[in-house]
């Protein structure tokens, strides 16, 4: 189980092991269909929300956020590996070079991600210990962090395409609120009761459609982003006690990919969540979702056995596994270049940074305790969706 208060989250049911112990490691499919390898048409690339920025080229959604495109703003920020520690209420800072703890600061009540503002000025450490919770504004220029602001039960972090609205996911009331990002007013709460434990979500490349995963009921909810009305949702059906962690729209914008750790691996979906495609299996404890710089892989971190599995995005086929002995893989993200992964080790109170070159363990840190959602700054991008570096 994450290390998270279950006490309002809907509660779980624990299976016996042996009903999904047996999976095979080939990818398998869906009954319905596969996915297409078809190009998606232009159009599935054109902005359907007011003020959220073009795409340089349809085709990749991360097509602005290649190895070492950093944006004008953000190249004299310092570079900086934030680690916040769940456990230790605080935030390790490393310096990305020399793979040496250079500085720590009070996180806040349970700080559980470290987020990058819409226009990549500012890093939000996110905090979620109900009823203290709040986000605390870090200067990403120089790393320094400012006043904690109070808010309700911070457990992910997320933007609008446009950029005018903060997105709190409050986990544990099965609830969104709607902030505006300058003066942290909240303007508007949603909640949805059959969403239990609402956590991690990505957009349709259009920008029009909302992925949420519900960690603790099994099933994932589609939702309008102009709106926030609730279209359809999934129940999920690999294993009756389902975990749906990291949502993230492929880089071509035709699949959405869904970590579950209970499931012990990806579930795909069609780019506009309209239909489950199939189901790639990983390894146990399938929990984080990250994209290379040239927009062809896919490493999917296996937090309970301690490995990273790559996937090729041409196939959804995993090519080769990582292993990290003893170790138990969370969130985090990519160097500016793309030639490391770093990671939290969520139980194991250390980060672990891995060559994207051929998988090689280069370097396990101690932190503080409970590390989660890590950031590595700066990153490669024009303006950031949300959590720990989801950035087009």
């Amino acid at each position: 189980m994450p290390t998270r208060r279950l006490r309002l989250a809907v509660p779980v049911v624990i299976m016996l092991a042996g009903l999904v112990a047996c999976t095979s490691r080939g990818p398998t499919r869906e009954a319905l269909t596969g996915p297409s390898s078809a190009a998606p048409p232009s159009a599935a690339f054109e902005p359907r929300v007011p003020g959220m920025p073009a795409y340089p080229t349809a085709g990749n959604v991360y097509a602005a956020a290649g190895a070492n495109q950093l944006a004008e703003q953000v190249r004299g920020d310092r570079p900086m590996v934030y680690v916040p520690n769940t456990k230790s209420n605080d935030v390790w800072m490393i310096d990305p070079a020399t793979f040496e703890v250079v500085g720590k600061f009070p996180g806040g009540p349970e700080p559980q991600h470290v987020v990058p503002s819409y226009d990549l000025r500012t890093l939000y450490v996110a905090s979620s210990q109900i009823p203290r919770g709040g986000v605390i504004p870090v200067d990403a220029r120089t790393g320094k962090p400012g006043k904690f602001v109070n808010l309700e039960d911070v457990y992910n972090l997320y933007f609008t395409p446009d950029g005018k609205q903060a997105i709190v996911v409050a986990e544990a009331y099965q609830r969104l609120d709607l902030y505006d990002p300058t003066t942290w007013k909240r303007t508007r709460s949603v909640r949805f009761p059959s969403c239990g434990g609402i956590n991690h979500m990505d957009y349709s490349a259009d920008g029009a459609t909302m992925l949420f995963s519900c960690e603790f009921a099994n099933r994932m909810i589609v939702l309008d982003t102009a709106t926030l009305d609730k279209v359809r949702e999934f129940p999920l059906t690999r294993t009756a006690d389902g975990m749906p962690q990291d949502t993230r729209l492929t880089p071509d914008g035709q699949h959405f990919l869904v970590a579950d750790m209970h499931a012990h691996g990806v579930y795909v979906f069609d780019g506009r969540a309209e239909r489950q495609t199939g189901f790639i299996p990983t390894g146990r404890g399938a929990h984080g979702i990250y994209f290379d710089r040239a927009a062809t892989r896919a490493y999917v971190t296996n937090r309970d056995e301690g490995s990273v599995t790559v996937l090729d995005l041409a196939t959804l086929k995993p090519t080769t596994t990582w292993s990290i002995p003893g170790g138990s893989p969370d969130m985090g993200g990519l160097s500016a270049d793309g030639r490391q992964l770093w990671l939290s080790g969520r139980f194991h109170d250390e980060v672990y940074v891995l060559s994207t070159q051929d998988g090689k363990l280069l370097a396990r840190i101690p932190v503080g305790r409970g590390p989660h959602g890590l950031t590595v700054w700066p990153q490669p991008g024009r303006y950031s969706l949300g959590h720990t570096g989801n950035i087009r």
